[in-house]
C-alpha cells in the first residue's frame, strides 16, 4: 500500500490515521521499525514537525513505542483511539498562535505607562524559573506566570483568556509527551535567556524590540521541539528524572 501525499493544510491527525492504516494493512508489521521522520515527511509531502506530532500521537495511543537511540517501532497492530487526542491542538500550531498574540502583547507592554513595573513583575517570574532550574526541576510554573503576567499587562480580559487557554494546552497529552521527549534543563536555560531579552526590551520601552524578542523566543521554542534529535537513552533518563521532579513539586 503506497503512501499518499497529504495536503499541507491538514493536521497531524490525518498523518497519524494514514500511518495507522498502513500498520493495520501489514505494511509495518508488529515489532518493525518505522521509516525516519525525514523519509516519512518526504513521502507524505508534509513537514517533519507534522510527522513528529503524528508519531507522538500514535505513541500516546500505544500503537508505537520510541526506543531511544534506535527508532520508533510498531508496538500493536491496533489500539483504541484517544478521545483527548481527537480534539487536541497540535503543539506547533499552538506555538504559532502564541507567537502572533504574545508578540503584540510584548509590544503593548513596552508602550504602557507602567512598562518598568511590568518588567519587574516579569523579572520576578524569571527568578522563579531560575530557582526551579537550580533544583533540577522543569520551571513550568514560573514560565506560565511570566506569560500570564504579560497578558495581564494589556488590561484586556479577552486577551488574558486567550493566552491562558493557549498556554494551558501544554497539558494536553500530545504536548505533554512532546515535552517529555524534548524538554530538558539546558533547553529551559536557553528559554530563560530569551525571556530576559523580552523583559529588557519592555523596560527600555522599545515596542519593536519587545515584539521581536517574543517572536524570537517562541520561534526558538518551536525549533527546539521540531529540530532536536530524538534523545539518546542517557539523555532520556536525565530528562525523565527532571520531569518527575517537576510533577512532584
Amino acid at each position: 500500500m503506497p503512501l499518499h501525499a497529504i495536503e499541507p493544510r491538514r493536521l497531524y491527525r490525518q498523518i497519524a490515521d494514514q500511518l495507522r492504516a498502513l500498520i493495520a494493512a501489514g505494511e509495518f508489521p508488529l515489532g518493525s521499525r518505522l521509516p525516519g521522520e525525514r523519509e516519512l515527511a518526504a513521502q507524505l509531502g508534509v513537514s517533519r514537525p507534522s510527522v513528529r506530532e503524528a508519531l507522538i500521537a500514535l505513541e500516546v495511543e500505544g500503537l508505537v513505542e520510541v526506543r531511544m537511540g534506535s527508532g520508533i517501532y510498531v508496538r500493536a497492530l491496533d489500539a483504541p483511539r484517544s478521545r483527548q487526542l481527537e480534539s487536541a491542538l497540535g503543539p506547533f500550531e499552538i506555538i504559532r498562535a502564541r507567537q502572533v498574540v504574545e508578540g503584540e502583547l510584548a509590544a503593548l507592554a513596552a508602550q504602557a505607562r507602567n512598562a518598568k513595573a511590568v518588567a519587574r513583575g516579569l523579572a520576578e517570574a524569571i527568578a522563579g524559573m531560575e530557582a526551579d532550574i537550580v533544583r533540577g526541576q522543569m520551571p513550568l510554573a514560573g514560565d506560565r506566570l511570566f506569560h500570564l503576567r504579560l497578558a495581564e499587562a494589556s488590561g484586556n480580559g479577552a486577551l488574558q483568556r486567550v493566552v491562558t487557554e493557549l498556554y494551558d494546552e501544554r497539558n494536553n497529552p500530545l504536548f505533554e509527551r512532546l515535552g517529555r521527549h524534548f524538554e530538558h534543563i539546558a533547553s529551559w536555560q536557553a528559554a530563560v535567556g530569551e525571556h530576559r531579552a523580552v523583559v529588557a526590551a519592555i523596560a527600555a520601552r522599545d515596542a519593536v524590540a519587545a515584539r521581536a524578542a517574543m517572536h524570537q523566543h517562541l520561534q526558538r521554542s518551536h525549533d527546539r521541539f521540531a529540530g532536536a534529535h530524538w534523545p539518546s537513552a542517557s539523555a532520556a533518563s536525565s530528562s525523565s528524572s527532571a520531569s518527575r521532579k517537576a510533577h512532584a513539586s
